[in-house]
């Protein structure tokens, strides 16, 4: 019969160098794994903050959904195992997991569920899905099943109940997610040195524990495009999703990386703040719009990694129509609307951008554009907590490079104190109409119908759709294709033996 010990004591004896014990080789198989972001989270409570890099971090990691997106849109079980619609598409009935438990030991259940969307949608929440769940009224039917009713049909309910924003919180420790997040997912947080990195390390007591490859995670947070590349290549960062496009030839070209170009479901538009004077003109913003040519914007903002989009939709999405020729690249058009609309040059606009390479190449981009019809757009380089309280909450900007990841925000052009002050009650019974159409033939129309009369207001310059790319070590497994959301879903993750 095979003795190891009896092997182990041979090999010693010959000299030859010992076996490891099977479960020391175990040990030695690599279970941690160091990925980097752009921007850092202001918090990592998806439902008090607008923040995509939040999500990035926390969904399906710290906190889980009722519903999971996967990497090609579906939509798939997670904290419900099964749910039910009703024949006019506005109740659901979810069957929850049992013995699911926070990792502060409360359990997760109806009443969990039921807490967790009343909050979201109360009059003092701060989730950007507000309005979403303030729609909903949820009853518990017992401890492991809950009925949902939305007052509008959605086709796209089920996938926004795996967004960040719906996340299952554990009523006692909710108010202090932001700092100290205790959720029912696989990771904990282990430490966050502002400025630097997030840490998560497996959960020992969740379900799904004894499968989990990777053990240990870090976030670094590397905005500058060079220190990104730098990173890359020193071997400290082992993955970089939606890294800037930049250098990437280099990386196709060495054997130590592999190279994922995905699709998006994001906006990138230069917003312009329609409750202040020029911009409330709609001919001032198809002025702008025209001055800017979006190939040019593309390859400086993206490397070239985008297609060009008219209106707040991208082509990969239900109901997408071709706007791009409604405000198309005419100088002298552009021009000759300012001189229509009164305005007098040179006109003086600030822009604001965010620390992402893409608004900071792009702002320079479009600020050479404007300057041919006589716009002087000064540039205002801020960073994301001052983007994020300036512009987004306090509205203090007239222009701002942003891209919008979120994939189904259409919505946000009828939310009446939105940070663009777009006001148009003709949008709003329009997006009524989206919000209840049954026929999925009606809904492709009116949403039609909604991105043409965006382009028509010219709310923004609709710039493209970003394409993203991920670069990362050549053994690394389970990285997302695509990307319908901004996540870093850490359980599919594994290193190849």
């Amino acid at each position: 019969m095979f003795n190891r010990r009896s092997l182990l004591a041979s090999s010693a004896a010959a000299g030859l160098p010992l076996l490891m014990p099977w479960p020391a080789l175990a040990q030695s198989r690599k279970d941690s794994i160091t990925l980097a972001m752009t921007l850092e989270p202001p918090g990592l409570d998806p439902t008090a903050g607008a923040a995509s890099s939040i999500g990035e971090i926390v969904l399906y990691n710290l906190f889980e959904t009722l519903t999971k997106i996967n990497p090609d849109g579906s939509v798939s079980p997670l904290l419900a195992e099964s749910w039910e619609v009703s024949p006019d598409l506005k109740t659901y009935t979810f069957r929850l997991r049992k013995g699911v438990s926070f990792q502060n030991g409360e359990p997760c259940n109806a009443h969990s569920v039921k807490y967790s969307f009343d909050r979201a949608g109360d009059d003092k929440s701060t989730n950007k899905d507000k309005r979403t769940f303030a729609s909903l009224s949820t009853r518990v039917v017992d401890d492991h099943t809950v009925v949902v009713i939305n007052k509008d049909i959605d086709p796209d309910f089920l996938f926004v109940l795996g967004q960040a924003t719906s996340i299952i919180v554990e009523p006692k420790s909710a108010a202090t997610n932001a700092t100290r997040p205790v959720g029912t997912g696989p990771y904990q947080l282990g430490n966050w040195s502002k400025g630097a990195s997030v840490t998560l390390t497996a959960w020992p007591q969740h379900r799904m524990a004894s499968g989990l490859r990777i053990r240990r995670a870090s976030f670094r947070f590397i905005s500058d495009p060079a220190a990104q590349v730098a990173a890359l290549l020193a071997g400290d960062v082992d993955a970089f999703p939606r890294v800037t496009p930049r250098s990437v030839a280099q990386f196709k070209a060495n054997g130590r990386f592999q190279v994922v170009v995905s699709g998006s479901r994001a906006k990138t538009i230069l917003a312009m703040n329609n409750a202040r004077k020029p911009l409330g003109d709609a001919r001032v913003r198809r002025a702008i719009a025209a001055a800017i040519d979006r190939k040019a914007v593309i390859d400086g903002a993206g490397d070239g990694y985008g297609l060009p989009i008219g209106s707040y939709y991208v082509p990969t999405a239900f109901g997408y129509v071709d706007t791009t020729g409604i405000n198309p690249f005419d100088v002298e058009k552009a021009k000759a609307l300012l001189a229509e609309a009164g305005v007098k040059t040179p006109l003086e606009l600030t822009m604001t951008l965010p620390p992402t390479p893409y608004a900071r190449q792009g702002g320079e981009v479009i600020a050479a554009q404007l300057a041919k019809i006589g716009i002087r757009a000064k540039l205002q380089n801020v960073e994301w907590a001052q983007w994020l309280s300036g512009t987004y909450t306090l509205k203090n900007y007239d222009l701002t490079l942003i891209s919008h990841v979120e994939p189904f925000d259409l919505g946000n052009f009828a939310k009446p104190d939105y940070y663009w002050g777009y006001q148009s009650s003709q949008f709003n019974e329009l997006y009524d109409k989206i919000k209840n159409a049954s026929r999925p033939a009606d809904r492709s129309r009116l949403l039609g119908d909604a991105q043409r009369l965006l382009a028509q207001d010219c709310v923004h310059a609709f710039l493209y759709t970003p394409q993203w790319v991920t670069v990362a070590n050549k053994n690394l497994r389970g990285l997302w294709k695509d990307m319908p959301i901004f996540v870093n879903d850490l359980s599919a993750l594994s290193w190849a033996t």
